[in-house]
């Protein structure tokens, strides 16, 4: 074998076992770095039963909100949901919110890029009204672009047309 060969087998076989960490995630879901890349104290994510993590918000809370056809109004559903948001992110001064906003896969790209950004606006609207910053929020509209399913049927584009409520740290930033 040339050397150029045993080379890239050498190094195959390296990043396959760099890939290979059994204990990644031991001790919990969350995310822990002891003084490492993000400093001293280390940052937690935490999992969905730590109130104070994403993951939390995201499955607790819940993150996303549906809409009808061709609608950006908020549901008496949607507000009950964003009321609960809401008051997340005011607990949680730390955190700040990407609102993307989605459609389903029937009309024009352009049509769902302007219908997925009336319903991210919707529920930034909403959540600025209940008391959330308005630095910390941002919108995004990925139209139809991103489905959680692809698909031809009612039940399924009904999944595709809401907005995602999306949580990081760094308010304001």
């Amino acid at each position: 074998m040339k050397l150029g060969t045993k080379a890239v087998i050498v190094l195959a076989g390296l990043a396959l076992a760099a890939c290979n960490n059994p204990d990644k995630y031991a001790g919990g879901a969350g995310v822990v770095d002891p003084g490492g890349a993000y400093g001293d104290g280390g940052i937690t994510q935490g999992g969905i039963n730590d109130p104070n993590s994403p993951a939390y918000f995201s499955q607790t809370i819940g993150d996303k909100v549906l809409f009808a056809v061709d609608q950006s109004t908020l549901s008496p559903e949607a507000r009950t949901t964003l009321s609960g948001q809401a008051q997340w992110l005011s607990q949680h001064p730390q955190y700040a919110a990407i609102i993307e906003g989605h459609a389903d896969e029937q009309g024009t790209r352009e049509y769902n890029l302007a219908l997925g950004a009336r319903r991210a606006n919707s529920v930034q609207e909403y959540l600025i009204s209940q008391g959330v910053a308005g630095s910390r929020l941002r919108t995004v509209s990925y139209g139809k672009e991103r489905p959680l399913e692809v698909c031809s049927t009612e039940d399924c584009y009904a999944k595709n047309r809401r907005a995602v409520t999306v949580i990081s740290l760094g308010a304001g930033s």
